[in-house]
């Protein structure tokens, strides 16, 4: 997949407010592979809203969101099954772990579907990121920070075309979050994929090639 286009999008529960102030709403936006995108938002602006609209989980908006000149409304259930087991991936702010699992099975979940890391890749990510004592601690005995981190290879473990990190680094420090940074780049380069970060405090420093105020 290469583009993702909304055109005129608005929740329905914003549709008639009226000066509704955003960089997304009410606008024709492209997002291209390869390039890299920052949405801030403040509370209740809909940021949550277009990640899921994004991901397939809510169709509540007016407009239309096109992947590759294809209306997402149109897609049917194995259509996007497709897509979220090669084109998009997602990091959620709530990260939609299970805890009573342990990192390293969360992840296999996720990579049985496509094969699509190795073992030694997995762990080397672990080792960056400072968790390779937790690759068999259970998700629920892990603080956020932590658990944030497994969230992202998680991520990580599939094909991608377009990588949408919702408040990626939220519980972080800078150094961690530095890190963090520095593996997602790297693996969007190599995929060619495009990265879409949203926040509404602080977010990875990357030179972005576009910023939105939602």
């Amino acid at each position: 997949m290469n583009e993702i286009r909304l055109n005129n999008v608005v929740p329905e529960i914003f549709a008639e407010r009226e000066n509704l102030r955003s960089d997304i709403w009410h606008h024709d936006i492209v997002f291209e592979r390869g390039k890299r995108y920052l949405i801030e938002a403040e509370s209740g602006t809909g940021k949550s809203s277009l990640c899921s609209y994004l991901y397939g989980k809510r169709g509540d908006y007016r407009g239309q969101i096109l992947f590759d000149n294809n209306d997402i409304k149109r897609l049917s259930m194995a259509e996007w099954t497709t897509l979220r087991q090669n084109s998009i991936s997602i990091l959620f702010q709530e990260l939609r772990l299970f805890g009573e699992l342990t990192s390293w099975e969360n992840i296999e979940i996720k990579n049985r579907l496509t094969n699509a890391r190795t073992r030694a890749q997995i762990e080397s990510w672990f080792e960056e990121l400072g968790i390779a004592d937790k690759i068999d601690s259970r998700i629920d005995k892990m603080s956020y920070g932590q658990q944030q981190r497994v969230a992202l290879i998680r991520a990580l473990c599939q094909p991608f075309d377009f990588l949408f990190l919702d408040e990626p680094i939220s519980h972080l420090d800078d150094r961690n979050g530095d890190i963090m940074r520095d593996i997602i780049l790297r693996e969007a380069a190599q995929s060619g994929a495009a990265i879409i970060v949203t926040s509404i405090g602080k977010h990875p420093h990357i030179d972005y090639d576009k910023h939105f105020k939602l």
